[in-house]
């Protein structure tokens, strides 16, 4: 298409002086025209380099469809703009890598319905004060900048699109302030929109960044900005980048879709958030760095992560303040690391998390108040010396351990709630401290709290209920404890020191009471005795000699069934005792090795049997001590590269001379293990397990299928261990005796009838997965006594054999 000819309405100030007039390029006809004066411009390609100087007005054709005015000389500026003109309906073009096509400087001019398609160094810069009103103007430029606003520029900018650009697709600088409404930015290979330098700011409203090569908002060297109902998504770097004392305001805004961090703040830049969403991103929701740096979320959602990295990561001395958030469906929601980083978390939700809720490390603090974390592999996990913090009035519910503390870490921790943990409610070894004030845990499968490793831990007030394995355990003198219960005893006694010393007590139908004097060595929330040093089976140096074998074997025959573990046990001990008496005649013997494999269903006397086999040993002269130590693999996996090594090898000191039994080995060992560091604890085991072979026996037990996937985890791990030791599920009739020895230790007995009724309620009690064998005797046991004390509680004057005798009609549902 070749030039046209162009058409100017030239105006005066009286309606009668208007006349038209048309000119053969648009030079001549900008040189003709003054202010006011229309220029219409035919369509066709005008090689031109124009300079706008007077307030005209230059479009293009007035009817739709009449083909498109070409302003693209072969080099330079296309247009430049130095008046308030009005530009409409044209297509600019440029060539010039050193100058943009469209340049607008020190005026305020309109630009409506411009499309500029060049290979220009910018597209559309406007620079030297200039305030232009944009409106749905379209920039394609993929070898240089798409907007460029600088030199103290600023100007409103509606609707307009950036198309493509190969650098940033809007930058802002040297002092620049535009406002964007309803702009889109994509297919960018810079940032799509980047603010740099002191005075720099922006503001966009209703705004879309996507599709960009590079970060998607980047805010730098003391430039500020506010983005109102803005989205961001689908770039290759991160979403938001703050850097250098940056102030960055969100509100209203959406970022999505991103691999890197959908938003990452350093050196001391300020963020604040309200109202806004971040999903689906690939490391960090929310990543704040270096001493100064702020961000400030209310009301935001941070969920669907797309890989294996912390929602949130503070770090290196940042602050964070979380009110009303929710952070759900990712591998880890809050890390908060380095002496001097701090989060402060306000009624807010933490859920669905893969690993750890809360986590603190190296010296950082948190404030929880008045959260709630749910489903969640670790609630809250104060890793080392001078981490710690507060959290108060806070529920953790639903995960498998409530609260971890490690290594010196020392939280206060008021008035929270710890419901449904698979593993332990609270947890403390390795030195944690922590004081833990009105605190409850309930319906815990493992310990309420339990406190290992001498910790010097506080409990005042606290309470637990319905804990399967015990409230409160605790491994050895350290923990101070007070006015603390449980629902199975009114009054929970502090650990004592391995020497012998008293604490008030009363035990009355299995019920831990104050009262009169017992010998003290610590107490479960059970009534039953706490594992301290000295007591079950774990001595200390200068304790009483270890019972003999034959007396240990006694008991482990008076086990009820389990006849081809006892026989696999003494098959072992005889091997073990020919083999040390042929040393003692100066004959050699076979090599035994001792780690074995126990497999079977929950409550086959696995824990039992292991706590016997270290006894035997011990009474051998095998093992040192022959204390068991039971971990599980909250106690060997840790969630930083390296840590797991470093809590397994605890663990495994711990045992030294005795019995490490790990139950349910087999989790260290998931079907899942992407992002697991289970098979690290492996690994070490085995390493261990060669090097220190005299001093430890390793006892993994699960049940059966999932073990032999434990066993294939490691090329060494099966040859580690000499056997395997199945224990089947009890029969009927074994359960029946169980549930006689539990019924003649508490002084009952069974009525007429009451045996045929027990036998006939274990033939059809369905054996699952979930069933629990022995455990689930006695469970029949105390449901039982439970029934049986409503009904003599009716009669008047019950007699003994009222108060002695169960009946089938005791039995829970249907006899």
């Amino acid at each position: 298409m070749g030039q046209a000819p162009v058409q100017v309405t030239h105006t005066g100030t009286a309606r009668w002086r208007r006349r038209t007039g048309e000119y053969g390029s648009l030079s001549a006809a900008l040189q003709a025209a003054a202010d006011g004066d229309v220029l219409t411009v035919a369509p066709g390609t005008y090689r031109e380099n124009l300079t706008i100087e007077r307030a005209v007005t230059v479009r293009g054709p007035e009817r739709a469809g009449s083909g498109s005015v070409r302003i693209a000389p072969a080099e330079g500026v296309a247009v430049t703009v130095r008046a308030s003109a009005a530009l409409a309906d044209l297509q600019i073009e440029g060539q010039d890598s050193a100058a943009p096509a469209l340049l607008v400087e020190d005026c305020a001019p309109e630009l409506n319905a411009l499309r500029v398609m060049t290979r220009s160094a910018a597209g559309l810069e406007v620079r030297s004060g200039a305030r232009p009103i944009v409106r749905r103007c379209t920039v394609d430029n993929p070898a240089g900048i798409g907007l460029s606003v600088c030199g103290g520029a600023g100007g409103v900018y509606e609707e307009c699109e950036v198309v493509a650009a190969g650098q940033a697709g809007i930058s802002v600088r040297d002092g620049a302030h535009p406002r964007l409404e309803r702009c889109r930015v994509h297919h960018a290979s810079g940032a799509g929109l980047s603010v740099h330098g002191e005075g720099s700011a922006v503001e966009a409203v209703g705004c879309e960044v996507y599709e960009i090569k590079g970060a998607g908002v980047l805010v730098a060297s003391r430039a500020t900005g506010h983005l109102t109902g803005c989205r961001v998504h689908r770039t290759s770097a991160d979403g938001l980048t703050l850097d250098t004392d940056a102030v960055l305001t969100l509100a209203d805004c959406e970022i999505h879709d991103i691999p890197e961090n959908a938003i990452d703040l350093r050196s001391r830049s300020v963020l604040t958030l309200t109202r806004s969403k971040v999903r689906r991103f690939g490391r960090n929701g929310l990543s704040v760095w270096d001493p100064g740096t702020r961000v400030d979320a209310n009301s935001c959602e941070i969920h669907e992560s797309t890989g294996d990295y912390p929602a949130v990561w503070i770090s290196d001395g940042a602050t964070a303040v979380l009110d009303s958030c929710r952070v759900h469906g990712v591998p880890d929601a809050l890390f908060v690391l380095d002496r001097g980083s701090r989060a402060d978390v306000l009624d807010s939700d933490l859920s669905q998390v893969r690993g750890t809720a809360v986590s603190v490390s190296d010296g950082a603090t948190v404030q929880l108040d008045d959260c709630r974390i749910r489903e969640s592999g670790t609630g809250a996990w104060f890793r080392d010396h001078g981490s710690g913090g507060t959290l108060a009035n806070c529920t953790i519910d639903g995960v498998a351990t409530g609260l971890i503390v490690t290594k010196g870490a020392d939280p206060t921790v008021e008035r929270c709630t710890v419901t449904s943990p698979e593993e332990a409610g609270v947890y403390v070894s390795a030195e944690g401290r922590g004081t833990f004030h009105g605190c409850r845990v309930t319906g815990s499968r493992g310990y309420g709290f339990h406190v290992i490793d001498g910790c010097r831990t506080t409990l005042r007030r606290c309470r637990t209920e319905r804990c399967a394995r015990g409230g409160f355990e605790f491994a050895e003198e350290g923990p101070v404890v007070e006015d603390c219960t449980s629902d199975e005893s009114a009054a929970v006694p502090a650990p004592a020191a391995p020497a012998a010393r008293t604490t008030t007590a009363v035990v009355n139908a299995g019920l831990l009471t104050a009262g009169s004097d017992v010998p003290a060595q610590g107490a479960t929330a059970g009534g039953k005795a706490a594992r301290v040093p000295g007591a079950d089976g774990e001595p200390e140096p200068g304790s009483p000699a270890a019972r003999p074998a034959k007396e240990v074997l006694g008991e482990l025959d008076c086990l009820v069934g389990l006849e081809s573990v006892k026989r696999e046990v003494r098959i072992l001990t005889n091997m073990i005792e020919v083999g040390r008496r042929r040393l003692q005649a100066g004959l050699k013997a076979a090599s035994v090795r001792r780690h074995l494999v126990f497999t079977g269903s929950p409550g086959t006397g696995k824990t039992t049997v292991a706590r016997l086999y270290g006894e035997i040993l011990h009474s051998l002269d095998v093992l040192e001590r022959g204390h068991l130590v039971e971990v599980s693999r909250v106690d060997l996996v840790g969630e930083h590269i390296g840590s797991t090594a470093i809590r397994t090898q605890e663990a495994f000191d711990r045992a030294r001379g005795g019995v490490l039994f790990i139950d349910e080995a087999y989790a260290l060992s998931p079907e899942d293990s992407g992002r697991d560091f289970g098979r690290e604890a492996i690994d070490t085991l085995v390493k261990l397990m060669e090097d220190h072979r005299e001093e430890v026996v390793v006892i993994a037990a699960g049940y059966t299928t999932e073990m032999e996937r434990f066993l294939a985890a490691n090329p060494g791990v099966a040859s580690r261990f000499s056997r395997t030791i199945t224990f089947g599920d009890y029969s009927p009739e074994e359960l029946l005796s169980i549930v006689e020895q539990q019924a003649e230790e508490h002084e009952y007995q069974l009525g007429e009838g009451a045996q045929e009724a027990l036998l006939k309620h274990f033939t059809i009690l369905p054996k699952g997965p979930t069933f629990g064998n022995g455990r689930t005797a006695r469970q029949t046991f105390e449901a039982m006594v439970e029934r049986h004390a409503g009904r003599v509680a009716q009669l008047a004057d019950p007699s003994t054999d009222d108060l002695t005798l169960l009946y089938g009609e005791d039995l829970p549902g249907p006899a």
